[in-house]
């Protein structure tokens, strides 16, 4: 391609994954190049892969390159789209409030994006149909968004001409960077380090959502922002229908059916300290137990340790260096104690009482123990995020050679349990984060180790850099629920530094002391968190061995009232949860209640009922069920129990 000298420009080879190679003019930007290939490709683009980098389409290609594109239907495209709608949002407020708000920090998150600001004046949710408006504007200009890498001077002198105090810190405490990114979109510019849509006008479809507080930077000592929250996708029909999971989302809000069940309770005298009421009991106590016999079948033993521990085991453990800003204290006899954030240091003191041979191992300690945790009050969310919670915790001290097939026990436990539930997980496997402990051949040691056991199950895994535990690398299990949403619920961490650290030790073939491994797992993770997403899951229709009444009797007149009192006591016997509805109210109202309360089984019962000795059996999904016998009922209903169907 000769240019206006007669020279020719430079050509560069691009390949793009799944649409073979082609040559471009060095200098051609990603998008321009796209576009040239297939017009489908550059629409669906949101961002490129290169290198395992992604970046935005707007890079120009000056050399040879393999490149990936990167749809909406990958997390990186869709947090492309969703960082791009945040920038538009802020661009929009910026215009309509101009020097009454200074701009916080706007990521994209799971579905969404938020921005925080900090405004002269409160917001309110009618002010978002304003910005909302305002932002349609901004896409309709279509502006382009230019990365720029700029000096921390430059960067800093940019945003103190525009009054923004809060980049200027953020700018500040990029200590190892001498080069800052920004991004400009027509007058407005971000601290960013992107990647982000190529202009503005690539946002299709958005909404904002919601208006909430949060703390600058999560620190309850510094200003309250306002957070908007908002959600972006490519066509109009994707927006509909996450609006709809949202609504359901929001009739399964555990605290909402909390309250409606009768299950749980919170209140401003202990924030984050959950009240469990009797039916939440019921609950609560049918998931410990079959927690115990899944593990007792499993070769674990069950232990209890306190739940105050004085300061010097936690400097011995590391918690009070690593973990101390998370922990509550107390003093008791002028000496420092600490109320347990978590079970292991409780569990390394049983074990330094025994004198333990290589025989021994594996031992599987497990402990359902009460911990407690200072979470910032503006991270609470009812049993989700508690600060009090039951950990069921296990601990499992064995040979070094045993490492892989107690990971792989664990992991077989772990799926045991969420089948019974029905759920579905994808496994993350964490590594050392930058505060952590112990050397870098012990953390390679148990990090090739769990991917060693993934890779031998055949399971696909997710790897988060630097997001292990401080003392080990981790396994994770993230449940999906019914409404597609995931959850963090078990974990599985491998550690090397607590048998350090309190000197375990226990006497090998060779008569002589060695250091144990050791595993620390949860498979519900915190008690509160499960419960809450059990109910969510099932919207609060419990399955019947978890249902807090499973049967409720129903007579249709005081003339049975007798029956149904004979029968209340014989399903009571069986070990079945069953109610007797003697209210003087009408059948059908009577129904409709115990429908409203989620009770799986309704045994309706008359003159015929009485004479027959029979029940009329409604299920609260199938309906009626016809008449049965007693026997026929209880021997059914004590299957599907001890199934847990």
């Amino acid at each position: 391609m000769p240019n206006s000298a007669g020279s020719t420009r430079e050509m560069v080879k691009i390949a793009v994954k799944g649409w073979g190679e082609r040559e471009v003019p060095a200098g051609t930007t990603v998008m321009e190049a796209l576009k040239e290939l297939s017009g489908k490709l550059y629409k669906e683009a949101m961002a490129v892969r290169i290198d395992g980098t992604v970046v935005d389409l707007s890079t120009p290609l000056r050399e040879d390159t393999a490149l990936e594109v990167v749809t909406f239907d990958e997390p990186e495209g869709a947090e492309a789209y969703r960082h791009t709608a945040s920038h538009i949002m802020a661009q929009a407020v910026k215009r309509l409030y101009d020097k009454n708000v200074q701009l916080g920090i706007g990521p994209s998150i799971n579905e969404g994006f938020y921005y925080d600001f900090d405004f002269g004046d409160t917001l309110t949710v009618e002010d978002l149909e304003k910005v909302e408006k305002e932002m349609h504007k901004i896409v309709k200009e279509d502006l382009p968004l230019e990365r720029l890498e700029v000096s921390r001077e430059e960067a800093i002198n940019i945003f103190r001409e525009r009054g923004e105090d809060y980049k200027i810190e953020l700018i500040n405490g990029l200590e190892d960077s001498d080069r800052i990114t920004c991004y400009r979109q027509g007058d407005f510019i971000d601290l960013c380090t992107g990647p982000h849509l190529p202009s503005t006008g690539r946002v299709k479809v958005f909404k904002l959502l919601s208006l909430a507080g949060a703390y600058w930077r999560g620190d309850e000592s510094r200003p309250m922002l306002q957070r908007i929250y908002g959600t972006a996708f490519p066509k109009q029909k994707m927006l509909e229908e996450y609006m709809q999971r949202l609504e359901e989302a929001r009739r399964r809000d555990h605290r909402k059916l909390g309250r409606e069940l009768d299950l749980f309770s919170l209140h401003e005298e202990a924030p984050g300290f959950p009240f469990y009421h009797p039916r939440g009991m019921i609950i609560r106590r049918e998931l410990e137990r079959f927690w115990q016999d899944e593990h007792r079948r499993a070769g674990y033993v069950e232990v209890e340790t306190p739940l105050i521990l004085n300061r010097e085991l936690w400097e011995r453990s590391g918690h009070w260096e690593h973990y101390k800003e998370n922990m509550y204290f107390t003093r008791i006899d002028d000496e420092d104690y600490a109320v347990k954030p978590m079970n292991c240091p409780g569990a390394m003191l049983i074990y330094k009482m025994g004198m333990h041979s290589y025989r021994d191992f594996p031992l599987r300690v497990a402990e359902m123990g009460l911990v407690h945790r200072h979470e910032r009050s503006g991270t609470l969310h009812g049993l989700m995020r508690a600060r009090s919670f039951i950990q069921d915790d296990a601990h499992i001290f064995m040979l070094p050679e045993q490492v892989e097939d107690e990971v792989e026990g664990v992991i077989d436990l772990v799926d045991r349990f969420y089948s019974v539930f029905g759920f579905t997980y994808h496994v993350e496997l964490s590594t050392r984060p930058e505060k952590s402990m112990g050397s870098d051949e012990m953390w390679e040691r148990a990090t090739t180790a769990l991917r060693a056991v993934l890779d031998k199950k055949d399971i696909s895994y997710k790897v988060n850099e630097g997001d292990g535990a401080f003392y080990g690398p981790k396994i994770d299990f993230h449940l999906q629920d019914c409404l597609g949403r995931t959850w963090q619920c078990g974990t599985i961490q491998l550690d090397f530094q607590m048998p350090e650290k309190f000197d375990l030790h226990y006497i090998g073939p060779d008569g002589q002391k060695h250091r144990p491994a050791m595993i620390h797992r949860v498979v519900y993770g915190a008690m509160e968190r499960f419960l809450a997403l059990l109910i969510e899951h099932y919207g609060g229709a419990f399955p019947l061995w978890l249902a807090p009444v499973q049967a409720v009797i129903i007579p249709i007149t005081d003339r049975q009232h007798s029956y149904a009192l004979e029968l209340e006591q014989l399903l009571l016997s069986h070990g079945v949860r069953a109610e007797l509805d003697d209210r003087s109210e009408k059948v059908g109202y009577k129904i409709r209640e115990a429908q409203v309360q989620k009770v799986p089984y309704m045994l309706v019962v008359g003159d015929r009922e009485v004479q027959s000795r029979t029940v009329a059996v409604r299920h609260r999904e199938k309906g009626d069920l016809g008449p049965v016998s007693i026997e026929a009922f209880l021997a059914d209903i004590k299957k599907e129990i001890e199934h847990k169907s």
